[in-house]
């Protein structure tokens, strides 16, 4: 593994920020899980970018997921070049389901795959990433939702959820299969976060209802819905932002701290950025050694908008989650 230098972690603990030179990746949407006492980090990049800690700041490079692009992806992406967007990842029944994204940039020619292991350590005899292909697929003209940004529930029946989704018409849900791979039938869908999407726009057109990112958390007897609003990867233009709704369902629906549908427009704000930072988005959320800890990436200002990992511990008022803001 390579140790990663030079850079900032952001670590924010409650209402205290703590800015030190520990070393830390430039990374954009992270994940996390831990398996015996290590934690894994997986994020958009070549192969799916991975690493590993053992205490939230001190990271390391590991290998890639892919080493070669998935067989099946250039048939959805022409001439794709395995920079994989997105993944979500979660540990069910001793195996590890690893989502992850492709796509045309700005366009909804996109598809969500699948990767199992039985272990997330490399150097285990077992280690070995299996490709279980397209989970589902998002067309132009045919389809006015993207299949990327994949996030996993179970919902109070057990039964797994997919959430995903990228402007257009918004986020969607759709009920999986037992096991895990592909969508459960007969088919169930949810519309689970929109924003207004001008009328006059050509289908293909991604539009101006900006939104995307989901990620579903319990705490106590809800279910929030975080996601990421308005613009990313744009470096000063960037203007991502975190959004969040609660409902009793894991498919909803989700309402804002004012009681508004998040399918209709509803979110109550998270954070944002700021003179340093040009936005904060694309975010997950886990809890670890009984602490809920808030994760995402942002562009930092003072680095040419390089996106760099932020790690924050949640604190809860009133039901709703709250994190520092960006220092």
């Amino acid at each position: 593994m390579k140790k990663i230098k030079n850079f900032i972690t952001i670590v924010m603990f409650g209402a205290t920020a703590i800015s030190c030179a520990q070393q830390a990746p430039i990374v954009h949407d992270p994940v996390v899980i831990e398996q015996d006492g290590t934690y894994h980090l997986f994020c958009t990049g070549r192969g799916i970018g991975h690493y590993t800690s053992t205490n939230l700041q001190d990271w390391e490079k590991a290998d890639p997921v892919f080493a070669e692009r998935p067989t099946w992806t250039p048939k959805v992406v022409p001439d794709f070049k395995n920079h994989i967007w997105a993944p979500d990842i979660i540990e069910h029944n001793g195996t590890y389901y690893l989502y992850y994204s492709i796509s045309a940039f700005a366009k909804n020619t996109s598809a969500i795959g699948l990767t199992i292991n039985t272990t997330l350590d490399s150097d285990d005899e077992n280690y070995k990433w299996e490709d279980q292909g397209i989970v589902v697929q998002s067309v132009p003209n045919r389809d006015l939702w993207n299949a990327i940004d994949p996030n996993i529930i179970f919902d109070e029946n057990g039964d797994p959820w997919m959430s995903f989704g990228s402007f257009w018409n918004g986020l969607k849900m759709v009920k999986l299969s037992d096991d895990l791979k592909s969508v459960a039938q007969p088919e169930e869908w949810e519309t689970i976060a929109r924003r207004e999407r001008s009328f006059e726009l050509e289908d293909r057109d991604p539009g101006d209802a900006a939104l995307e990112a989901p990620f579903i958390f319990k705490k106590g007897e809800y279910y929030y819905l975080f996601l990421s609003w308005d613009l990313c990867c744009r470096g000063e233009n960037s203007t991502y932002k975190v959004v969040v709704g609660k409902s009793e369902s894991a498919t909803g629906p989700f309402v804002d701290a004012d009681g508004k549908p998040l399918n209709q427009g509803g979110g109550t704000l998270l954070i944002e950025g700021n003179e340093n930072w040009y936005g904060v988005g694309h975010n997950s959320v886990y809890t670890f050694d009984d602490k809920d800890y808030y994760f995402s990436h942002a562009y930092d200002a003072n680095d040419n908008g390089s996106p760099k990992l932020v790690t924050k511990e949640i604190t809860w008022v009133d039901g709703w989650p709250t994190i520092a803001p960006m220092y």
